[in-house]
């Protein structure tokens, strides 16, 4: 159910729909921004993506079409090997290949706003989704392979200068057949294994710090296994810090699963279910994953990145 041009308010939380993206606004400061009906080139994986997130103070923590990979888009779900197909863009890895462009690169495809709801909380919007093969070459719809059902959440964080995106999906086979889900590392790179949701930071980021329940550190955490990860990064201009804190529901299939955590080179984080084991979607199975997201002002300590995780945890745990 899409609004164009429609502008909702929730206390200082208010979203306005353009018919493209949605816009999420506290008082005068843009947040977040979901674009659903993106514009990519097939090579790209069109899929939804949110760019810019925003910290309360203003400073953006996404970046999106980086020269490097042109396909990370901000935060995104976004799977590299789900069975011969790519719903992450650019190259495909196989075992058989390394990487290659192989012709494979599909789509999530936005087919309704279900319900977009106001409550105490925030704001939480339901969406219907169709993933498709890429098209053939005669112009041919691509095949039907799942249905996707998301739900995001919008969530001001009580007492602390931060927010919070609460982020689920529920992925339905549709395609006929088994669909294994897996990762470069299953096919046999070497901690490679991204896939899932993925954020990408700004390249005044790289160089940042990791930190879990383990302590701190930087490339160490990569395929690590917590119940929440935090990342610190430096802004360029304006000099301040930033943080993201990703907390993934122990209720996920494989929790507590694997992050793929990267510091140098570029900064930037992502769930990773699907990182060293391929995992089986089969018709009348569908698969459910949830996470929380913060986006915090400032650096944070072991302390009160722990109380943001519970805060977190705790609105996902609210969140019907």
């Amino acid at each position: 159910m899409t609004t164009t041009a429609q502008t909702i308010l929730t206390d200082a939380l208010s979203y306005t729909d353009d018919g493209r993206s949605l816009t999420f606004t506290v008082g005068a400061q843009d947040i977040a921004s979901y674009t659903y009906l993106p514009t990519d080139e097939q090579y790209e994986s069109p899929r939804p993506f949110f760019h810019p997130l925003t910290t309360l103070e203003g400073d953006d923590v996404t970046i999106s079409r980086p020269w490097d990979h042109v396909w990370h888009k901000g935060l995104s779900w976004a799977l590299p090997n789900v069975g011969e197909h790519n719903f992450w863009g650019g190259a495909t890895y196989t075992r058989e290949t390394g990487y290659a462009d192989l012709d494979n690169n599909g789509a999530m495809n936005h087919e309704a706003f279900t319900s977009i709801e106001q409550s105490e909380a925030g704001i939480t919007a339901a969406e219907a989704l169709l993933w498709t093969a890429q098209p053939a070459e005669t112009g041919q719809e691509g095949q039907r392979l799942i249905a996707e059902n998301r739900r995001f959440s919008i969530q001001l964080l009580p007492a602390v200068n931060a927010w919070a995106l609460l982020f689920e999906t529920t992925m339905d086979n549709v395609s006929g057949a088994e669909i294994g889900i897996g990762s470069p590392t299953t096919e046999g790179r070497d901690n490679a294994g991204y896939g899932g949701l993925f954020w990408r930071g700004p390249r005044s980021f790289t160089g940042g710090e990791f930190r879990s329940e383990a302590g701190t550190g930087a490339d160490e955490f990569m395929g690590t296994r917590s119940p929440w990860i935090a990342f610190t990064g430096q802004h360029d201009v304006t000099c301040r810090k930033s943080s993201i804190l990703f907390v993934e529901d122990q209720s996920n299939p494989g929790a507590s699963n694997q992050w793929f955590a990267r510091s140098s080179m570029f900064a930037c984080l992502g769930s990773a279910p699907f990182f060293s084991q391929v995992v089986p979607l089969r018709e009348g199975e569908p698969l459910t994953y949830r996470y929380a997201v913060v986006i915090a002002d400032g650096s944070v300590s072991d302390d009160q990145a722990a109380a943001l995780a519970r805060a977190a945890k705790g609105a996902l745990d609210g969140w019907a």
